[in-house]
């Protein structure tokens, strides 16, 4: 039997962080009505309805102005509930889909006007866009300013980052790692993902999203284990970082944070207000092109 996912906390409170004018919600999801966008059959898990009204309402209290939809492995590369998504918003947002390699150049240019700016890898999720396929796509969507989006699970002791790090290199587009490759912050600054992120990082082709520090942190909001691995990549590229929610929080096991916590967190992570409202609008307005 397929797993219901727990919903996420459905009060979001008012943030202490007073969000600046163009603040970026780099990586939510939505989901349903099933009857209009029926899940993939390869999914791993389902979700409560998260529908795009319930977003709009977390944005406005938090005051966050403009965001980016990104395909879930729960749709396959049926990308129709996000790219729908965009105009049920109100605000400015761009989608990241899921695509197979011999996706026709016609397709692409249609999504492109749609709001579509990258395409998105998973390593772990069953049903995923075959990782071998990535570089076929990449030389393709080049063309149009696109990136490549990839998302690392639990890696159980290995290093995907590490070991994909010579082909991410060479890859034609920008790149973007989700949930800061989602490292374990009790192995240390030294562990093999992380420098291959800071690795990444450094070249300047190479984003990470500052998210999701409640899948990986042992400690409440605002995780502060997470600090050192923050303070690194600010140290290293603060021009390439950007902040997400993850709103619904799909797939997790704990106590569901409070959305607000997920923002106010970067009160401890980026205490400096400049390097905040950079990271917060002109980081995203620069991948995305808002």
């Amino acid at each position: 039997m397929i797993p219901l996912c727990q919903p996420p906390d459905p009060s979001p409170r008012q943030p202490k962080l007073v969000c600046p004018p163009g603040t970026t919600d780099c990586h939510v999801h939505v989901y349903g009505p099933a009857d209009r966008y029926p899940v993939a059959p390869t999914r791993s898990f389902d979700v409560p309805e998260a529908l795009p009204a319930s977003l709009r309402k977390l944005h406005d209290i938090l005051g966050v102005e403009r965001l980016v939809l990104v395909q879930p492995s729960g749709y396959g590369t049926d990308n129709r509930r996000h790219l729908d998504a965009v105009a049920e918003m109100g605000r400015p947002a761009r989608v990241i889909a899921a695509l197979r390699a011999d996706v026709p150049d016609a397709e692409l240019d249609r999504m492109h006007e749609a709001g579509v700016r990258g395409v998105r890898y998973n390593i772990g999720h069953a049903g995923a866009v075959p990782l071998a396929e990535m570089p076929i796509l990449a030389a393709r969507v080049a063309r149009l300013g696109w990136h490549v989006q990839l998302h690392v699970m639990d890696d159980q002791g290995r290093a995907p980052l590490a070991e994909m790090e010579s082909t991410l290199r060479g890859l034609p587009t920008d790149v973007v790692i989700d949930h800061m490759g989602s490292l374990r912050p009790g192995n240390g600054l030294g562990q093999p993902g992380f420098q291959a992120l800071l690795r990444l990082v450094n070249t300047g082709r190479c984003w990470v999203k500052l998210s999701c520090g409640y899948r990986m942190s042992d400690l409440p909001p605002p995780y502060e284990d997470m600090v050192p691995y923050v303070q690194a990549l600010l140290a290293a590229r603060p021009d390439r970082l950007v902040w997400a929610s993850d709103w619904p929080h799909v797939s997790f096991n704990g106590q569901m944070p409070n959305t607000t916590d997920l923002l106010d967190q970067m009160l401890t992570w980026v205490p400096d207000e400049q390097q905040r409202q950079q990271i917060l609008v002109r980081n995203p307005e620069v991948l995305y092109g808002f």
